[in-house]
């Protein structure tokens, strides 16, 4: 279910800051005018593969998942959106649908701004144009690493960078270790293109070396140093 707030209970200013400060008052304004705000309960759905863009999406507050359903019923996680990160806007500037589905992790907080004013802002402002360049030069770049290593390391080195991953998007509870994400094993093996039970038993080798500790879906990093070495090794 989807819930719209109002727009006032949001500072956009910093809500959206990346792109607010290459912006001039009068193209805040419309942003401002333009821009609503939705939330979404845990596994709900933002949009479906095949859906037609019409929204550039900031997350404000909460965890998304970016996936694809692939063959025999196995999902490969893209990637996972923090905040404050821009998504689902590289469709509609390829001319195409999404190609992947998007889902709340956790209860979320989006920021939803309509691509034809974004469109008309990128023709007023060479600045926002070079953001985007930027933002897209970027999610480019991150995805042709993610695509090699999860090809061409093996299981170990592939749960271990998935591992380091999701300590630099989202950190570590008050305690310095735990992850500030609870996975399920099925979420991680996506995540981390293998199969649920190549996942369990991973983590379960990582646990009896020490270098990590579970309880639940709580994942603690003991670690780090050979939980680093591990991803490099592949």
């Amino acid at each position: 279910m989807v819930k719209q707030q109002r727009k006032e209970e949001i500072d956009f200013s910093s809500s959206l800051a990346e792109v607010w400060r290459v912006l001039n008052e009068n193209e805040r304004d419309i942003l401002r005018k333009n821009s609503t705000i939705r939330t979404f309960k845990r596994n709900g759905l933002i949009y479906y593969q095949g859906d037609e863009p019409k929204d550039m999406m900031c997350l404000l507050k909460g965890k998304v998942k970016i996936y694809k359903d692939g063959i025999g019923g196995r999902t490969q996680i893209i990637r996972m959106i923090k905040p404050i990160q821009y998504f689902g806007y590289r469709a509609f500037f390829a001319h195409e649908n999404y190609l992947t589905n998007a889902s709340a992790f956790e209860p979320s907080t989006i920021c939803m701004i309509p691509l034809n004013i974004v469109t008309d802002l990128i023709y007023g402002n060479p600045n926002l144009a070079m953001f985007f360049i930027r933002q897209l030069s970027t999610d480019l770049g991150i995805s042709d690493e993610r695509t090699i290593n999860l090809t061409q390391k093996h299981i170990r080195g592939r749960l271990a960078e998935s591992l380091l991953f999701l300590k630099d998007s989202y950190g570590l509870e008050a305690d310095g270790a735990t992850l500030s994400i609870y996975l399920s094993r099925e979420d991680l093996a996506n995540l981390s293109n293998m199969t649920t039970s190549n996942a369990i038993r991973t983590l379960t080798t990582f646990a009896n070396e020490h270098v990590i500790a579970m309880d639940g879906k709580k994942i603690s990093i003991i670690n780090e140093e050979r939980l680093k070495q591990i991803s490099r090794l592949g």
